[in-house]
């Protein structure tokens, strides 16, 4: 488990004990908050989800984006300090994407000293062939990316795939589930994969894409664009992004309020007698 006795106030101090990865990183007052707030929200998580267990190895898929990107950076941060006694192996999967920069996630990993492995398996010739022209490519390309980091994690002896999915992905993933699948379901931060055998972790779940965004930003990652299936106009996620960002926009801290309750279920107040038994209330005999 995590030290909870750590010292969340020494969290953010610069000088000879920093990871090479924030050698380079600002040194102004904001930053230093936001990495602490990040770094609280990832420790908070992991602690409320009994996510760490020491000695264990974790897989942490990095795709280039900023939010792998910033994972892997609050992940091995804490680490270097002695917070997270985990062995950590970053992955990236190289899809095939045409044009798609090689060099660059290799070059980075190797800069830092961090342990990695790069997989190359072309899934995008595969979901060009196999989705319809017109289609979106987003959930055939995950099924696939998923389905080649279990297998990595089982090779390299993982019992955890580490992914950075953050606190705005489980919202639109909650509406899109509400209003196209008839579901309340969102974003777990922990999960246990079908075949039982593999955990899927989401320490950032907590964090907000703005916070993650501008501590990307300020750490200049080399970011790799998305060509495939993000920039794809349409997807009913993106439209989902939108609806947020005007409730947002028309009732500031909404999206805090709403991921807040997706932590504060009350079953009886709901309609699935799967999760509470109506059957059982009954009034008092007088």
């Amino acid at each position: 488990m995590l030290d909870e006795a750590g010292d969340t106030q020494n969290l953010t101090q610069e000088g000879e004990g920093a990871h090479t990865l924030f050698e380079d990183a600002p040194d102004s007052v904001s930053f230093r908050k936001l990495r602490k707030r990040l770094l609280r929200e990832v420790r908070e998580t992991m602690s409320a989800h009994a996510m760490v267990r020491p000695g264990a190895r974790w897989l942490v898929g990095v795709s280039g984006g900023k939010d792998s990107y910033t994972l892997l950076s609050l992940l091995v941060d804490l680490q270097w300090r002695g917070l997270l006694p985990v062995d950590i192996l970053a992955c990236n999967l190289d899809q095939g994407q045409p044009g798609f920069p090689k060099h660059v996630l290799p070059d980075f990993l190797k800069a830092h000293g961090i342990a990695h492995r790069i997989e190359y398996r072309d899934t995008y010739s595969v979901v060009k062939e196999k989705v319809p022209a017109g289609g979106t490519y987003c959930a055939l390309c995950s099924r696939l990316r998923r389905g080649n980091l279990y297998r990595i994690a089982r090779e390299e002896g993982c019992e955890a795939l580490v992914l950075g999915h953050h606190r705005d992905d489980s919202l639109e993933t909650f509406f899109l589930n509400m209003f196209h699948g008839g579901k309340l379901a969102a974003m777990p931060a922990k999960l246990l994969n079908d075949g039982g055998d593999l955990l899927v972790l989401r320490p950032l779940i907590a964090s907000s894409e703005a916070d993650i965004a501008r501590f990307a930003a300020a750490m200049r990652f080399p970011i790799i664009p998305c060509d495939l299936c993000g920039s794809q106009d349409g997807l009913q996620r993106n439209a989902m992004k939108a609806f947020l960002a005007d409730m947002e926009r028309d009732n500031p801290g909404r999206k805090d309020v709403i991921a807040r309750a997706l932590g504060n279920i009350n079953p009886s107040h709901l309609h699935d007698a799967r999760l509470f038994d109506f059957a059982a209330l009954m009034p008092k005999d007088s």
